[in-house]
Order: C-alpha cells, then structure tokens, then sequence
C-alpha cells in the first residue's frame, strides 16, 4: 500500500463481507479482454495489481485519496477498468468520477457493490518494468506464465492452458496440492519454451 493513503477503516463497514470486495474486483478485471493479467487477491487486501494489453502494470488502491493533478492520464486502462467492474455480478455501477465542472476524472473510479459498499478506486500506474517483476508466491508465478502465455499469439491449445492455469491462480487456496504442484510444473515449463 502507498505510504501516506489511510487504510479501510473496517470498523465503519455495515457488511461483514467487506474484505472479499478486492477479490471481487480482481475476478472482474480478469473477465476484460483489455486486462492481460490480474494477481491472485484475497479476502483483507486492499489494493488490486494488473497489467493492461500494452503490458503496463497498475495497482487499485481501494482507499480514498486525493487526485493527483499531474498525474499521467490512461483513459483506454481506465474504460477498461469501469467496464470490467460495471460487468461484474456482485457491482451495480462503476463510473469514472465526474467533477460538476470541467473533465472527467481519470485516474478515479467510483465503484459501488450490491451489497451497499461504495469505494473509491484511485490507479496508480506502476514504474518497474513488467519483466523485472518477480513473482511474490506460486499463485502469482503460475499466473505470469499464463499471462507470458496469453500475450505470445497461443493456439486454441494453449489459450485454454492459459486460462486454466489463471483459474487454478485466482483460486490456489481452494485447490489441492496435486493440482498447485501440476500447475507448478506446466508453468516452469512454459518458462523455459
């Protein structure tokens, strides 16, 4: 998280499935075709990593911040952002904010759940280059080599691979350690191709 951006204040949250709200956007930004690639989430987190079709990574902060003025402005990322979580069951809406003079705001999202939760998402767009990110945990590492896989030009074959091995990512702990392990194992030999 961005030093100096107050965290979630729980407590003030009518719902007690609040935490689950970053997977939520995260299984949503996985559902554009825009969206290359979405790290693993779980329930708690309170920011989303992604990296858009031109291979730029971005964090969604869900915090509340000011806009930053000077701030380099992405509005194909950020259509395909509110699309994605517009689309998504679980949110009613997601809007670019709209000041009541002037231009739309495009690095401010405002989301809001079914089940009442409204956030305010800010992206920020992230500096280190895509290849000198190492993978934090076997989920992440699977889905980077589904993400490599995906961004190659994959036959019918291997885009099912690809989202397979995304799948099995987005949902590690719910898997078995035989299907990590494969997961595992088809992922360094992706790598190595």
């Amino acid at each position: 998280m961005t030093a100096g951006i107050p965290a979630i204040d729980r407590d003030k949250s009518p719902l007690l499935d609040a935490d689950h709200d970053a997977v939520r956007i995260a299984d949503a930004l996985r559902r554009s075709p825009h969206i290359t690639f979405v790290a693993p989430a779980v329930p708690g987190d309170e920011s989303v990593w992604f990296r858009d079709a031109d291979g730029t990574g971005f964090e969604l902060s869900l915090t509340t911040v000011e806009p930053v003025p000077d701030a380099e402005r992405v509005a194909y990322s950020w259509d395909a952002v509110v699309a994605a979580i517009g689309n998504h069951p679980h949110f009613i809406r997601a809007a670019l904010e709209q000041p009541s003079f002037g231009p739309l705001n495009l690095d401010t999202i405002t989301a809001l759940t079914r089940t009442g939760n409204e956030y305010t998402l800010k992206l920020a767009t992230s500096l280190i280059p895509v290849d000198d990110q190492e993978p934090g945990s076997p989920a992440e590492d699977v889905a980077y080599a589904a993400d490599r896989l995906l961004t190659s030009d994959p036959s019918d074959s291997e885009r099912a691979t690809a989202e397979l091995l995304n799948y099995v990512a987005a949902n590690w702990d719910k898997q078995d350690l035989p299907l990590r392990e494969h997961a595992q194992a088809v992922a360094r030999a992706l790598r190595t191709r």
